[in-house]
């Protein structure tokens, strides 16, 4: 039994010194000027910018489903953008990895590969945002002093939402989608930090989230030299598979879903906001508690024996029940999809307090003005990546689940980050952290925890593998961030310490904007937060990881 105690590291803002200062010791300033990087020799690759950014100037970044909000505590550093492995694809398009990096002036000697999302084809600003809350004050590993990079993943996406799969025509860029972008850019990055401070890079971090989260696991396992740490959130390490599960979702909400002019399925209209709420509140009912408090997060997910037909309406009643229809849509998703012999091709899901949130809904139904992200998103990632344009194309409504799963096995080899071999990177001293979302809708927690008992299995058993890997779920929590949970924690803080301090993390502690002024500790897998049964209940200090 481990008692989660109170407080918590934190790392102060970067103090950049004026040139005439002395940097603190364990700071390193640069060696050259940003600019004569661009005079760089780089391997397969070429820099087309490398600028001096002055301390605290504005950051314009997009505010997501909010207002756009405006970065000012970013520290003077040397921003770079360059490509590598620019090529003529088969189908006649450019080609290349292009990535941005963000060198600070006064370097803590670590640098952060920062990962995708979706299908990529987008280079995010390198700034390593740290926690779910993107405001003006938000913390950055940048501002921690670390390097930091990211990429497009090999390709320019042209699609809403990172959707654009077209780029499966050209081998060589699906390649470097699948594995090789991380590699490619990781090099040149090297490089460049070498040329810029007259020093090697002491520490190697990943973060990312989703497709992140697979690249991260890609790495650890194809590379397994390249990273001291790996942060892998919500990783889409079986990402087949999970796709199946989409087509499979998107088809039963279709089924009970009525038609629009066109004659397409309304969506949004099959299991409404109002409906989920039901559906939400009967799982809290069953399963709230098992924690040891009723607090509308359900910390032992596992217990939960949750049976959607206790929501089923009565004779005469209209209110506070769902149709028979609707009982059968539900329980359908969350068992997963199976095919005409009821053999299962994808993991369950677990019943959970952001099944009726907005990160739920836009991935399921849609929300608001934005349609459903399954609909836009898996269509492109099967005719695009996983068939590479084989013909005939899939149309998500008609998927077969008995002779269309079969079509994605040979893309899966190279596309799914899911071997649990994961002696290389155990044997060089890395660590690797997993983390994902209770009420992820995009890829299932019980399948990462199956994925995770693999690993167990394969890499000398539990106690084995906790000395380098460990898995945190978030409740209530839906894709990345998002939900009524605690979504708001630093992962890179914990995994610095990790590795550079050997202070392997029981817990993390975990706040958010769903419940102000609430800390739980998010317990290493298996243990879960337990309330003591005294003390503050919205205090992390009264519950304890244990196992429940």
């Amino acid at each position: 039994m481990r008692k989660f105690k109170a407080g918590w590291l934190i790392i102060g803002s970067v103090v950049l010194l004026g040139a005439c200062g002395m940097a603190r010791a364990n700071e390193m300033t640069p060696s050259v000027s940003c600019s004569s990087l661009l005079k760089m020799q780089l391997e397969n690759g070429v820099l087309s910018e490398a600028a001096d950014v002055p301390a605290g100037q504005p950051y314009p970044m997009p505010g997501g489903f909010g207002p756009p909000i405006s970065l000012t505590a970013l520290p003077a550093h040397c921003l770079v953008h360059g490509e590598v492995n620019h090529h003529k694809g088969a189908d006649g398009k450019d080609y290349g990895v292009k990535f941005e990096m963000r060198l600070p002036l006064a370097w803590q000697g670590r640098i952060l590969f920062q990962g995708g999302g979706g299908l990529d084809g987008i280079v995010n600003p390198a700034l390593g945002l740290i926690g779910a809350e993107t405001k003006a004050d938000s913390k950055s590993a940048l501002q921690r002093g670390y390097v930091v990079v990211s990429s497009d993943g090999g390709h320019q996406d042209h699609g809403p939402f990172a959707t654009d799969g077209s780029f499966g025509s050209d081998p060589e860029s699906r390649t470097d989608y699948n594995y090789l972008s991380t590699k490619r850019v990781m090099d040149a990055a090297r490089k460049i930090v070498e040329q810029f401070y007259g020093r090697a890079v002491e520490h190697s971090y990943f973060r990312g989230c989703s497709n992140g989260g697979r690249e991260g696991l890609m790495a650890l396992e194809r590379y397994p030299e390249y990273f001291d740490g790996v942060i892998a959130g919500a990783p889409a390490f079986n990402l087949t598979h999970a796709a199946i599960a989409e087509a499979w979702n998107t088809q039963q909400l279709a089924a009970i879903a009525p038609l629009k002019p066109n004659g397409e399925p309304d969506l949004l209209q099959s299991l409404t906001e109002a409906d989920l709420k039901v559906l939400v509140h009967g799982v809290l009912e069953k399963c709230d508690g098992l924690d040891g408090l009723k607090d509308g997060m359900i910390f032992n997910p596992e217990a939960c024996r949750f049976d959607p037909s206790e929501l089923t309406c009565k004779p005469g009643q209209t209110d506070a029940c769902l149709t028979q229809q609707k009982i059968e849509a539900i329980r359908k998703i969350f068992d997963g999809p199976h095919d005409s012999t009821g053999k299962a091709i994808y993991s369950n899901w677990p019943y959970d307090a952001g099944d009726a949130a907005e990160g739920w809904r836009v991935w399921m139904t849609g929300a608001g003005l934005v349609p459903s992200i399954n609909v836009l998103i898996f269509p492109s990632f099967f005719n695009g990546l996983a068939m590479a344009g084989v013909p005939p194309k899939i149309d998500i409504f008609k998927f077969n689940f008995d002779t269309d799963t079969a079509r994605l096995a040979p893309s899966a080899a190279d596309i799914n980050a899911d071997s649990s071999d994961w002696s290389g990177f155990r044997k060089r001293g890395g660590k690797l952290l997993l983390y994902t979302g209770v009420s992820d809708p995009v890829f299932s927690a019980v399948d990462l925890i199956r994925f995770y008992k693999q690993a167990e299995e394969r890499n000398g058993g539990e106690t084995a593998v906790q000395g380098f890997a460990r898995l945190f779920l978030a409740p209530g929590m839906n894709h990345c961030s998002g939900g009524p949970g605690l979504d708001d924690f630093d992962t890179l803080a914990v995994m610095q310490d990790w590795v550079e301090k050997g202070k392997a993390p029981d817990s993390i502690l975990a706040t958010g904007k769903a419940f102000p002024g609430r800390t739980r500790p998010l317990c290493a897998y298996p243990l879960t937060a337990m309330y003591d049964g005294k003390g503050n209940p919205e205090d992390a200090a009264s519950f304890t990881c244990r196992l429940p």
